[in-house]
């Protein structure tokens, strides 16, 4: 079976039911990418391939709001944002400002500036449910992808957590 949709195209489901699609956006000055899945083609509706696509077409926005809730973290000391900008300023030291786009004095908000947005995994049968219905990866180094922040978004685009995943 397949799913037919205006801005995926043709979803196929593999031998389990299930369906993935794919593909390098450019984003800024960088391409990243973009992963659409569910383990069964019967939990898909057309609503989350709906909302799916308008993820991918307002990524602009989508990054914005993942920012805004990572920066809204920074006050907690026991928050992952603040433990991953700790290590991240531990790890990289005197070097920290090589990958810094912008140095203002405030470190955190320096950090989150200049994080790469990496990827986004699109979580298509999670519509309306609790877990994530996408997750933002971001990093500092495109090359070190050890030390990554995942931000999740609810289907309603609200942000739900979030995590560091070292």
């Amino acid at each position: 079976m397949a799913i037919e949709h205006d801005f995926f195209g043709l979803l196929s489901s593999g031998p389990d039911g299930s369906i993935f699609w794919s593909e390098t956006v450019e984003f800024g000055d960088h391409a990243l990418t973009v992963d659409l899945t569910a383990p069964d083609q019967e939990d898909v509706s057309r609503e989350s391939l709906d909302i799916a696509a308008a993820f991918v077409s307002g990524l602009e926005a989508i990054d914005d709001k993942a920012r805004r809730g990572m920066l809204s973290e920074v006050d907690d000391r026991t928050s992952e944002v603040t433990e991953y900008i700790l290590q991240q300023q531990e790890e990289y030291g005197d070097e920290l400002n090589d990958y810094l786009v912008d140095v203002s004095g405030d470190a955190a908000v320096d950090i989150i500036r200049s994080l790469r947005l990496m990827s986004m995994t699109l979580l298509v049968d999670e519509h309306g449910g609790s877990e994530p219905f996408a997750v933002l990866e971001y990093a500092l180094d495109a090359d070190g992808d050890d030390d990554v922040l995942l931000v999740n978004f609810g289907s309603d685009g609200a942000v739900l957590s979030v995590m560091s995943a070292d």
